[in-house]
């Protein structure tokens, strides 16, 4: 107990220090962290995030002359959720927290499960956007749906949740972070799964959020040819779509999908590294930097 005591206060020590704020909105509390200066980006994370993932996943993909705005989505850390929560609702969200830091108008970046909201962004509020980009996005297809029995076993109690990526952390990185299987792990690629799994704590800080994103966001955005939610030929900004071939959890041909889709777009396709892209971190950041350099707007 005592070295996970450690490591919980090393974590929220961590998220303490991003320094993070509450704004107060018409939409409900917003959390959200501003880093750096120049173009803003809006950072939506992934599921299980929070604003300090979308921070960790900026600093991986975004080059630093631009504004991380890294917002925390509904139900998770300090982000409120509100009644009978929509995708549409949360794309909103983001209207209400620019409007309080006086954005007129930014680009967009989608992790994951975040893809969904940034896309409905864009669909409901065109004239806010510069450019969108879907990182390993969740898209129109099948997609993995966990269980209610395995989260409600490992994502809502902070130490069996730890106990877990600690001592048997090999189990369960294929399905927890979309580690393709046989895929070679070298200490490096080893360090940023143990990474990122270890940034999702504490889980019992964004269980809302979590079930709001397996439940409710990502089946939404799954089934999204069976409903008017998802007019993804209405989106006439540029968008850039990054998926790789081997990704389990976001399949590659989901993210085709977009792309035949959605007009103004195109598809940076990696040969292999999974949901992380693991070995393609530089390639990564320099086709997004570009991308966002070219389509700044004010």
């Amino acid at each position: 107990m005592t070295r996970y005591h450690r490591e919980i206060r090393v974590i929220k020590e961590y998220i303490d220090s991003l320094g993070s704020k509450v704004v107060e909105t018409d939409c409900g509390s917003i959390e959200y962290a501003r880093i750096g200066k120049g173009y803003p980006v809006l950072a939506v994370h992934g599921n299980a995030g929070g604003f300090d993932q979308g921070v960790l996943l900026a600093e991986q993909t975004i080059d630093t002359g631009f504004q991380i705005v890294a917002v925390s989505r509904f139900g998770y850390l300090h982000s409120s959720m509100p009644p009978d929560a929509s995708v549409a609702m949360q794309a909103d969200a983001y209207v209400c927290l620019l409007n309080s830091l006086n954005i007129k108008k930014a680009a967009i970046v989608g992790y994951s499960a975040g893809s969904a909201s940034a896309i409905q962004f864009v669909l409901r509020h065109p004239e806010r956007a510069s450019s969108l980009v879907l990182v390993s996005p969740a898209a129109p297809g099948k997609g993995p749906i966990m269980s209610k029995p395995i989260f409600n076993i490992f994502f809502r109690n902070d130490f069996i949740y730890w106990a877990t990526i600690t001592y048997f952390g090999s189990w369960v990185q294929n399905d927890w972070v979309g580690l393709p299987k046989g895929f070679i792990l070298t200490p490096e690629y080893e360090a940023k799964v143990k990474d990122l799994l270890f940034h999702l704590l504490p889980v019992s800080e964004r269980i809302e959020g979590s079930l709001f994103d397996i439940y409710t966001s990502s089946p939404e955005i799954f089934n999204s040819s069976k409903n008017v939610n998802y007019p993804f030929e209405n989106i006439i900004i540029p968008t850039l779509v990054i998926s790789a071939r081997d990704d389990p959890l976001a399949l590659h041909k989901n993210a085709n999908t977009l792309v035949e889709r959605i007009p103004n777009s195109r598809l940076l396709a990696l040969p292999d590294g999974g949901h992380l892209f693991l070995g393609h971190d530089k390639e990564v950041m320099v086709e997004i930097t570009n991308f966002l350099d070219i389509n700044m707007t004010k």
